[in-house]
């Protein structure tokens, strides 16, 4: 299962990272976001030592959500030395999750 992590954890766990890392913003709530979690944690696992993977609760870290300008769930956002690397909206397949690499 990926980790979830808080907006207290945030800038040290994403932004401080020295590798990069794949965040998926999500809800409880939100059916494409179910399908995407396997998938998310297929990923975290293959990346594991490389690339850190981390998953944020939107309705939790509206702040973060807000920061990221996330308007769509979920929104997966892969970030390296604390910039946005890249990002990609809704539900996706795993290929297109592991090209934000």
């Amino acid at each position: 299962m990926t980790q979830k992590i808080t907006s207290a954890e945030f800038e040290e766990k994403v932004l401080k990272a020295k590798t990069p890392v794949l965040v998926d913003f999500f809800a409880t709530w939100c059916g494409p976001c179910k399908m995407m979690a396997p998938v998310i944690d297929e990923i975290a696992k293959e990346k594991a030592g490389e690339a850190a993977v981390y998953s944020v609760d939107v309705d939790e870290c509206p702040d973060i959500a807000g920061r990221y300008g996330i308007m769509s769930i979920p929104t997966l956002i892969v970030f390296e030395n604390g910039e946005v690397k890249n990002q990609t909206l809704g539900a996706q397949p795993k290929a297109n999750v592991l090209s934000l690499f």
